[in-house]
C-alpha cells in the first residue's frame, strides 16, 4: 500500500471535525486519528479503517469491505482491529460521523 495523499487525509480530517478533541498524526506508513488521545482510526494509502470489534463488524462486511492487511515474505497479515470505512459513507457525514463515534466508543473500551 503506498503512502496516504495529504489531500486524502485533508477530506477525511475535513469530515470528522465535527468530533471534538480529534488529531492526527504519522503511524507506520500511513497516518493515525485518535479522539482525547484514543487511536480509533487509521489511514492508510487513501483507504480509511475504523477500530471495530465482534460487535461491530458483521456491518462493515456486510458493505463489502475487509479487515486492514498487509504483506510479509510469509504471506497476507490481517488485522482484524481495523476495518475499511464503507465509500457510501462518505457522502453521508451523518453516517460516517455515526460509525466513526461508535469506533471511539470501541477503541477505549479496547484501551481499558
Amino acid at each position: 500500500m503506498t503512502g496516504s495523499t495529504k489531500e486524502y487525509i485533508e477530506f477525511v480530517l475535513d469530515l470528522l471535525e465535527p468530533i471534538n478533541a480529534i488529531t492526527s498524526g504519522r503511524f507506520f506508513g500511513g497516518q493515525g486519528i485518535s479522539c482525547d488521545s484514543v487511536q480509533f482510526a487509521m489511514i492508510m494509502g487513501n483507504s480509511l479503517f475504523f477500530v471495530v470489534d465482534d460487535s461491530s463488524r458483521d456491518k462493515y462486511i456486510t458493505m463489502g469491505t475487509e479487515s486492514f492487511w498487509y504483506m510479509k515474505k510469509t504471506g497476507k497479515v490481517k488485522v482484524n482491529k481495523y476495518h475499511q470505512v464503507p465509500g457510501e459513507l462518505f457522502d453521508d457525514q451523518a453516517s460516517l460521523l455515526e460509525w466513526a463515534q461508535e469506533s471511539i466508543m470501541i477503541a477505549r473500551k479496547l484501551k481499558k
